[in-house]
């Protein structure tokens, strides 16, 4: 049962808007003992709107299994992580919904913060990794399904309520009763509210300050799939021409364009380090890697020219004129045979036939370049693009906003972080007054999320810590490169457009040896 002295001040049965104002009305900034004002069993009780709590347990320091794909099967045990309170419930905000979430609410030591984590592709499952990072931190965490189950876009055929779940609903929602359950188990008020995603995660981080902008107090926008759309189209327009083997670029062959554009542009910076500094500096063209004579392995075919040279293009949307922006030179590594990784293939083919033309059947020989891109966006409506660059509420509320890309990202094209940056300048006042509130970070040789030849670990969200709390903007955030478990080299990353600049004095693979500007 509910604790008699909670039911005295809230009531039995609490309205979202209810748990909210609490929030507002109690919010405060001093530390104080965490103390719960309800016992974790008695939550599943508890009265949300459209909301179905389906679990409250108690779950013991290193007592959780990771559930496996189906039916618990094939869990892995977590024996580090501490005591927390585990709450499972289905949303329902429409008559097609079906909502999943989990909130876990720690049992001791809770920093007094709410961090929601991201999903993944079109991936319908919780993430309990991130879950499990942030728990370990002290965090209330909460995660969700997206109103789906699996990694495909078929569950939008027939469903236009699920796809408006995917693409904003479900994460605004788990935020709200989050916030809701948060609030009935702690007697302390939270604090602060953060979101942590990357990729699909980072398209939920850009959607949230877009459309929900009083739901976080911090975001943090991982290589932000923003422009969902573009990035189907630009997969698609690739995976057409390599349904010819001749026009595909083999691994070597991509191995040998990486080299080749590591020799043209990697000293542009004035060192040499293995990876492009600024790769929009970078004027490569394959067609001086073009054979002579027969193909060879330390050569081009014409055809593999035309197809790399079709992997950095920008081609625009014939109707609006917006770029559809292609991968960056140094990415090469990350190429398949079939142009863009495989995930961004598969994303993009999804979205064709299960949202744009509602046909299982449809199939990339089908593409258009010049109508299918209009219908694309036509069809998303902004329902799943995160392109919307008025901040101005975010911003007004003292939200803060860290973006991140690699340059060499092969699945979601870093221009899109780019160009959606500069809208966002132009939008609200122009660079030096939206770095007030939003910073983007692009990393050099980093891949999608993580990996690739450059400083690719760094700490973004005590980054955003400080700049939410403190009110200290993040200047610089140093990222590291590690091979077999070594740190072989630091970086700053700098605030877009700065770059990493070498003082001239110092190793080159150490972070203080540079300057951003």
């Amino acid at each position: 049962m509910l604790s008699r002295d909670l039911i005295r001040r809230y009531g039995y049965s609490w309205s979202v808007a209810a748990c909210l104002a609490l929030l507002c009305a109690r919010a405060t900034f001093e530390p104080t003992p965490v103390s719960a004002a309800a016992s974790c069993e008695s939550l599943a009780s508890l009265a949300l709107p459209n909301t179905t709590i389906t679990l409250a347990e108690s779950v013991p320091a290193g007592g959780f299994t990771q559930p496996g794909a189906r039916g618990g099967r094939g869990g892995v045990a977590q024996n580090d992580l501490p005591a927390f309170c585990r709450v499972a419930a289905t949303l329902k905000p429409s008559s097609d919904s079906d909502i999943k979430i989990e909130v876990w609410l720690p049992a001791s030591n809770w920093n007094g913060k709410f961090q929601a984590v991201g999903n993944g592709g079109w991936n319908g499952t919780i993430g309990y990794p991130a879950m499990m990072t942030a728990l370990r931190a002290g965090y209330a965490t909460s995660s969700t399904d997206t109103g789906h189950v699996g990694g495909s876009a078929e569950f939008a055929l027939g469903h236009p309520e699920k796809v408006i779940d995917f693409g904003y609903r479900a994460v605004h929602e788990m935020t709200v009763k989050s916030k809701g359950i948060i609030a009935a188990y702690y007697d302390n008020p939270l604090k602060y509210a953060y979101w942590n995603g990357c990729s699909a995660g980072g398209r939920q981080a850009m959607k949230e300050a877009q459309k929900f902008p009083a739901d976080f107090n911090g975001i943090i926008a991982g290589s932000p799939g923003l422009d969902w759309s573009s990035r189907s189209a630009g997969s698609m327009r690739i995976a057409q021409v390599t349904r010819d083997e001749a026009a595909r670029v083999t691994a070597g062959k991509a191995q040998l364009i990486h080299k080749a554009v590591l020799d043209a542009c990697d000293a542009l910076d004035g060192i040499k380090d293995g990876v492009v500094d600024d790769p929009k500096r970078c004027k490569f063209d394959p067609g001086v890697l073009e054979c002579k004579g027969a193909d060879e392995a330390t050569c081009l075919t014409k055809a593999q020219a035309q197809t790399a040279r079709m992997m950095y293009m920008s081609p625009v949307n014939p109707k609006t004129k917006r770029e559809i922006t292609g991968l960056e030179p140094g990415s090469e590594l990350g190429w398949t045979d079939l142009g863009w990784s495989a995930g961004a293939r598969s994303a993009g083919l999804d979205q064709f036939r299960f949202v744009v033309f509602k046909d299982s059947s449809w199939d990339v020989d089908k593409f258009n370049f010049e109508t299918d891109v209009v219908r694309l966006e036509e069809v998303d409506d902004n329902t799943i693009n995160a392109l919307d660059p008025n901040l101005k509420t975010f911003f007004d509320r003292g939200g803060k906003l860290i973006q991140y890309h690699g340059w060499a990202d092969p699945q979601i094209s870093p221009g899109n972080s780019v160009q959606y940056y500069k809208r966002v300048a132009d939008t609200n006042g122009g660079v030096a007054k939206v770095q007030a509130s939003h910073r983007l970070f692009m990393a050099p040789g980093m891949a999608h999320c993580g990996g690739g030849e450059g400083p690719n670990t760094f700490d973004m969200v005590s980054a955003l810590e400080q700049w939410v709390e403190k009110g200290k903007a993040p200047d610089q955030i140093v990222a590291s490169h590690s091979t077999q478990g070594k740190v072989d080299r630091t970086r700053p990353l700098c605030p877009y457009p700065q770059l990493a600049a070498y003082k001239g004095t110092g190793s080159t693979d150490d972070a203080a040896s540079f300057v951003c500007k």
